[in-house]
């Protein structure tokens, strides 16, 4: 009885640490769409912004698109926040190179996937 407890213990802590992946830098994500119009936690410009610069006048221009892990930072509450350049060098929107994202949150809605 004891060596099945050990085991379950055991069992309950290594999927407890393996589900804690900390991002790294260079870690290759993708850019998915958002459940609602925008993007809640990827902390790119507003619509409005973007029309006024003329550039586009929505999100999908950065739907499916692959990025890297450029810097990762740790704030104050705990919160991992990561800093993401495209793959391919170009910019965001046309202006942006980088832009900052909740990593664990975006993570949860769906915002940004891991990619192999």
């Amino acid at each position: 009885m004891k060596k099945l407890l050990f085991t379950i213990i055991l069992l309950g802590c290594y999927l407890v640490t393996s589900a804690q992946n900390p991002p790294k830098v260079g870690d290759q994500l993708t850019i998915k769409a958002p459940h609602s119009h925008t993007f809640n936690y990827i902390k790119f410009p507003k619509p409005n912004i973007l029309i006024k610069r003329g550039t586009v006048d929505r999100y999908k221009s950065v739907y499916e698109n692959d990025v890297l892990v450029d810097d990762v930072e740790t704030a104050k509450n705990g919160d991992t926040y990561v800093i993401l350049k495209k793959k391919d060098g170009s910019k965001f929107f046309g202006y942006l190179s980088e832009v900052k994202a909740n990593y664990a949150k975006a993570l949860d809605a769906g915002e940004i996937v891991t990619t192999k």
